[in-house]
């Protein structure tokens, strides 16, 4: 199952899930993007997403529009469709026109494994190795893993500090993966300080002690975080 987060009252760039990205609005052509590899629900809320997505045949539903976080705002939408607690989730963000298949093919396949292993908790995301140029803006979240490729640490600073030389940079790319039963516990949990000061939802995991096992990918895709990046989209479909 996946479930695409799209909300119109974004604090940095309002209405950016509707901008046109060759001849489609950005969350349209983001669910079109994956729309083969399983069943795919944009969880709204607005009735203009709502109205945009059934335009072009995707399957929409309204959520409420108090949420936090996209991860709040899909366990709604769980909810309302009556998952069962063994539902395998991916959160793809409304902002990931370029999300390749192969990227969600790869984490659909680590859950399944955390799934078959019994696994407690199961929440999963992807990362991608970057450059020094590319880890100091703060747009770009990075992650530090331990030995187990489980997230230590996401901050939008550059981390780790290269004080002692050699460091390597990893990206976070924006798609999440849960069981419906760690999806259900992720949002009882309490919001975490770190979450707030970072405005980074996955946070609140790592601030309760849970873990978030990350998969290596390689994705030359981009979010839609600026005007910037929307010009940059649009220009590949010119």
């Amino acid at each position: 199952m996946i479930i695409i987060p799209a909300r119109l009252a974004s604090s940095r760039f309002p209405q950016k899930v509707l901008a046109d990205i060759g001849g489609f609005p950005m969350v349209v052509r983001t669910a079109k993007r994956v729309a083969h590899l399983d069943r795919v629900v944009v969880a709204a809320d607005d009735e203009k997403i709502i109205a945009v997505c059934k335009e072009y045949g995707i399957e929409a539903m309204l959520t409420s529009p108090t949420h936090k976080s996209g991860t709040d705002r899909i366990h709604e939408c769980a909810s309302i469709l009556g998952l069962d607690d063994n539902e395998l989730i991916i959160n793809i963000q409304a902002d990931e026109p370029f999300i390749e298949p192969d990227v969600v093919e790869s984490l659909m396949k680590k859950l399944q494994t955390l799934q078959n292993n019994n696994t407690p908790f199961i929440m999963g995301s992807c990362y991608n190795a970057i450059n020094a140029d590319a880890a100091i803006d703060p747009n770009l979240v990075k992650v530090v893993l331990d030995e187990m490729d489980n997230a230590i640490y996401f901050s939008r600073s550059t981390i780790p500090y290269n004080q002692g030389g050699g460091a390597k940079y990893f990206g976070h790319i924006g798609i999440y993966g849960f069981s419906k039963k760690s999806l259900k516990e992720f949002c009882s949990l309490k919001d975490a300080p770190i979450e707030d000061i970072e405005k980074l939802e996955q946070l609140r995991a790592i601030y309760h002690g849970k873990k978030i096992t990350m998969v290596k990918v390689a994705s030359t895709g981009f979010g839609i975080d600026t005007l910037e990046d929307l010009e940059r989209a649009i220009e590949i479909f010119l």
